[in-house]
């Protein structure tokens, strides 16, 4: 609005003209934003109504959706991202703590490749790897990886968002635990994987910008 009045101000002369258009340019844009005001506080209340008893949704933050992907308050999508969600955590999980192991030194014992004759000794870590693990090598992991995204993990039908206990084998909780317990022991997974998801993304980029990873 500043950038606008002072142009108003280079053009016209005269300053009774300049503070009248300023404040019909203030009070057009107030009017407006309270134009839209009533429709997204109802968006906002009805996903909040829908969603504020979820799993995850605890203090300090409580129901955060910023950019509103469940502002409808649709169920099945919100089940859809949540079990997302859980996926990315538990890969982002895995995968600090094979960061933080291979940037500590540690590798299996013998040849990765036989043909080659190379080691896992020879493979560094961090985005190293990707240059230095043989072409057979990756394939295996990605073949591997979209074998249990297409065919290993089955969600268990009617049971929460990342419950693959309909899966071939066996996978849930480890142990006999109340209802309450479970609720908390997958909030605390929810959490977890949401900081594994910025802390490996930060590994990530400390590597490319070359800073020490481990002290």
């Amino acid at each position: 609005m500043n950038s606008i009045a002072f142009a108003l101000t280079f053009h016209n002369p005269c300053p009774t003209a300049t503070f009248t258009m300023k404040y019909i340019i203030a009070a057009s844009l107030i009017a407006s934003a309270a134009a839209f005001a009533p429709s997204q506080q109802a968006t906002k209340s009805s996903s909040l109504a829908a969603f504020e008893n979820e799993v995850g949704v605890q203090q300090p933050l409580g129901y955060w959706d910023p950019l509103g992907l469940v502002a409808d308050g649709d169920q099945a999508k919100f089940e859809r991202l949540r079990g997302v969600e859980l996926k990315h955590g538990r890969v982002s999980m895995l995968a600090v703590v094979g960061y933080l192991t291979t940037e500590a030194g540690v590798r299996l014992p013998g040849l990765i490749s036989k043909s080659a004759d190379l080691s896992f000794a020879d493979i560094p870590g961090g985005f190293g790897a990707l240059t230095k693990v043989p072409l057979g090598g990756l394939f295996q992991i990605f073949l591997f990886a979209g074998w249990l995204e297409l065919f290993g993990w089955k969600q268990a039908e009617g049971s929460f968002p990342g419950d693959f206990s309909g899966s071939s084998f066996p996978v849930g909780f480890v142990g006999q635990y109340d209802e309450e317990t479970k609720l908390k022991k997958r909030a605390i997974e929810l959490n977890n994987g949401r900081a594994a998801q910025m802390g490996i993304l930060a590994l990530m980029v400390h590597e490319q910008l070359g800073v020490s990873i481990l002290p």
